[in-house]
């Protein structure tokens, strides 16, 4: 059974989640990060975007292969 290859997304944590709603921040911890200006790789997939899209003013999606 051949695996599927799916596309990755590299995502970086950029404004803090202090004072914002407890929601928000679980969706923060949900996607992995720690500390600020961490990225981090989840696999491109509609829940990850839609987790994303809930803190899109505190996390960037970073493109190309940037290290």
């Amino acid at each position: 059974m051949a695996k599927k290859k799916t596309n990755m997304l590299k995502i970086k944590y950029v404004r803090s989640a202090i004072g914002r709603p407890k929601t928000q921040k679980s969706v923060v911890r949900g996607l992995g990060f720690r500390k600020l200006q961490q990225v981090v790789e989840r696999p491109d997939t509609p829940e990850i975007r839609g987790m994303i899209n809930k803190v899109g003013h505190l996390v960037e999606i970073i493109e190309g292969d940037e290290s």
